[in-house]
């Protein structure tokens, strides 16, 4: 068996477990054993079949609503923080998840792919353990409110092509935390809750490097298909996400996470819609 075929397989076990816990020691075996990678032919196929994933694994006791549905709470209680802090986390569990299906499901990539993506599935372990021991400081636990299943429908409709995914998970959809956690930790320091704040700065750091390994991967995707990133981009928003591109921007993060000056000028075009 080919060190490559056994990450997929392990890459898949991981994605299906529903633990953190679970998932964060498949990673960790996965990591120690990446340096087999350098022995594998990048451009050779692994011909397992690859399975669909209509949903990942995660707790069974997770209660999945609409969006729509989900009640907003104020930052100024200790619940409304908990529950702030519980959707938080339920993005960082869906981001394991994420990571881990790109290192399964898209083959004959070279090692360094498996290697960022492994890389980003355990450092989005690690803070969604931060979050959830400041909410357990809080009183409250993973699972305590609702969650609704939005990050995972894009990983379906993406499932086809590295293309896309590359394109509308990085991004489109963590791209965006690069935009709104900054006015967030200032507004958890306005209620004096540091403690919450630190951790999102903790978190937006690193973040800007998991966003720059998407844009790294979608560059090298529009190359191997001879487009042009930004039309690529665009067209692929347009058809998958319309309306979800939303200003302002974090140009100083996303130009830190290899986004282009024409790129931030596109982003500013689709999130008014004067786009055609």
């Amino acid at each position: 068996m080919s060190a490559l075929k056994s990450l997929h397989q392990q890459a898949y076990q991981a994605l299906m477990v529903e633990t953190i816990e679970q998932k964060s020691a498949l990673i960790d075996q996965m990591q120690r054993a990446t340096y087999l990678l350098d022995q594998t032919d990048p451009g050779k196929q692994d011909l397992q079949h690859i399975q669909d994933v209509e949903q990942p694994g995660q707790p069974p006791h997770l209660e999945f609503v609409h969006p729509r549905a989900l009640k907003r709470r104020r930052l100024t209680s200790e619940e409304g923080r908990a529950c702030f802090l519980h959707a938080i986390a339920h993005i960082e569990f869906n981001a394991v998840n994420l990571a881990l299906d790109a290192a399964y499901r898209f083959r004959g990539m070279p090692g360094a792919f498996y290697d960022d993506w492994l890389r980003v599935a355990g450092e989005e372990v690690r803070h969604h353990d931060l979050l959830l021991e400041r909410m357990q400081a809080l009183g409250y636990e993973y699972g305590d409110f609702p969650v609704h299943d939005g990050l995972w429908e894009v990983a379906r409709k993406t499932s086809y092509s590295l293309l896309s995914r590359m394109a509308l998970v990085p991004c489109v959809l963590e791209a965006r935390g690069l935009d709104v956690t900054p006015p967030m930790i200032q507004k958890l320091f306005k209620v004096g809750d540091a403690d919450s704040a630190y951790i999102l700065q903790i978190i937006l750091d690193e973040e800007v490097d998991h966003v720059a390994i998407g844009v790294r991967w979608f560059n090298f995707a529009c190359r191997g298909e001879g487009l042009d990133p930004v039309d690529c981009f665009t067209e692929l928003v347009k058809v998958h996400l319309p309306n979800r591109i939303q200003a302002p921007v974090n140009k100083t993060q996303r130009l830190a996470a290899g986004f282009t000056a024409e790129w931030l000028e596109r982003l500013t075009l689709l999130s008014t819609g004067d786009f055609h």
